[in-house]
């Protein structure tokens, strides 16, 4: 019989194979998860130890011994007889820990495990995807700064619009990032331990093992919660914690998708005007078919699964707002799917962003080509301003230039030529005042407004502090699978 994972028979999901690292991948996996299950019975021993629980130093020692040996087929065995997972692990546990048994998963509930696992969990992919977007954000500013004085075509509702300079254009899409940066960032900062709550979060089961001292019920709480890395516990919870922490991490990456979605889409658009484009591999194929095409894939995979993380957030919000009173098991069952789901695909995403800025190709030719043949209808008010101040009437300059204009975009709408406009006012007399000026007033980088210094001012206040937080962190290389 061949291993689960050698299987070509079973349905195995592509955001593993396909798509996130094996890193993000081994967070949601059955050993992340029982270990970190295990991980929690031994910090609740230990801290009801230090309260003077009679729980000895031999038990915990014998749970240390196992806590990362998990005998998986006595669990899978032991959940089909009693259909519980949690009870499950802990006969396995106690299986391979016979002196500890007795003390194992003492006065907790289910969701001890279940909910702090998730909880700990959360905070390492947390803190794994703001690293990476750290990165994307580090190497999609170097692009901006690089091409910052690089005039290009601006568009609004994708038709030519006043120019821009490919730097400043970079910036939108950084900014976003940044932002998306800052959500995850506040996400993590608020997560919290679930800690020792009991079965309806009253804490009874523990008040009752330290025979009614509330203050040692605190402490405990505290002493748990630090053990698994965290500073603090919710305040109040009912069976779980509370299950708009879910929606709002996942709302987070949620925003994540739309920038990464956004970006892919500028991409795509550019591609196809020959300005921009994603990497292409010396032996990548862009079609089985039409041999020539470099199909933009990395983006489009880019917005194939920004559309699975964006509606994937309605998850968690239907979720939260399904909880009934202290809790509803019909959390459970989605909470698995959408919760590592997630997490997955953002991380997907990010080495797909970090890929592709890692290696865009800019064709500077091309970019100027493409203002060019743009550029003469918006350098028609500079021109007309500059024959004014030679003396000129503004009236009858203003129609000599709607005349030739008109012949102008006759000529490459109808005709299919070249837009000859700076040609056709060059050799009208009206112009003759100004005529040697003409090619200075349609320099491209007279256009671009302050461009360049407001990438150089968002490059000082926006990117260089991030750059700051993670110095130690930057510098990760993509290395995409397919």
């Amino acid at each position: 019989m061949k291993k689960k994972q050698d299987r070509y028979d079973v349905y195995v999901s592509p955001l593993v194979t396909r798509n996130a690292t094996p890193e993000m991948s081994y967070l949601f996996s059955a050993e992340k998860k029982f270990r970190t299950w295990r991980r929690l019975w031994i910090a609740l021993a230990e801290a009801e130890r230090e309260l003077g629980l009679k729980i000895t130093q031999k038990q915990i020692a014998e749970m240390k011994r196992f806590a990362d040996d998990i005998n998986f087929e006595v669990a899978e065995a032991r959940e089909r007889e009693v259909r519980h997972d949690v009870m499950a692990h802990v006969y396995a546990f106690g299986k391979q820990c016979p002196a500890a048994q007795p003390v194992i998963h003492l006065g907790a509930t289910s969701c001890f495990v279940g909910d702090n696992a998730d909880l700990v969990i959360l905070a390492e992919a947390l803190d794994m995807c703001i690293v990476r977007l750290a990165n994307v954000i580090d190497r999609l500013a170097a692009f901006a700064e690089k091409y910052k004085d690089l005039p290009t075509l601006g568009h609004t509702h994708f038709q030519p619009a006043q120019p821009t300079t490919v730097g400043k254009r970079a910036c939108l899409w950084v900014q976003d990032f940044a932002m998306d940066l800052a959500e995850l960032e506040l996400r993590r900062k608020q997560l919290r331990a679930r800690g020792v709550k009991g079965t309806t979060g009253t804490q009874a089961s523990f008040l009752q093992l330290f025979d009614g001292d509330h203050r040692k019920v605190e402490k405990l709480d505290a002493l748990v919660a630090k053990k698994i890395g965290f500073d603090k516990t919710y305040d109040v919870t009912g069976q779980t914690y509370p299950r708009k922490v879910d929606a709002r991490i996942l709302a987070a990456l949620s925003g994540l998708g739309q920038t990464a979605h956004k970006f892919a889409n500028d991409i795509r658009l550019l591609a196809r005007l020959k300005e921009i484009e994603e990497p292409f591999e010396k032996k990548q194929i862009g079609s089985s078919a039409m041999a020539y095409k470099r199909n933009p894939m990395r983006a489009e995979r880019l917005t194939a699964l920004a559309r699975l993380l964006i509606s994937n957030s309605l998850n968690g919000a239907l979720t939260a707002a399904e909880q009934w009173l202290e809790r509803t098991l019909d959390d459970s069952a989605n909470r698995r799917v959408s919760l590592a789901e997630g997490f997955l695909i953002a991380d997907g995403i990010l080495e797909i962003c970090l890929n592709v800025s890692s290696g865009l190709v800019v064709y500077p030719e091309m970019i100027g080509a493409n203002l060019a043949r743009e550029l003469p209808f918006m350098a028609t008010e500079a021109i007309l301003m500059a024959a004014v101040q030679a003396g000129g009437d503004r009236q009858k300059l203003h129609a000599r230039i709607r005349t030739h204009s008109m012949a102008a975009a006759k000529r490459v709408k109808l005709e299919g030529g070249d837009n000859d406009l700076l040609e056709r006012i060059g050799t009208d007399d009206a112009f003759a005042a100004i005529r040697d000026d003409i090619p200075n007033l349609v320099d491209p980088k007279k256009f671009v407004g302050r461009a360049p210094q407001q990438v150089q001012k968002f490059i000082r206040s926006v990117v260089a502090p991030i750059r700051r937080r993670y110095s130690t962190q930057l510098g990760r290389k993509s290395n995409l699978r397919i």
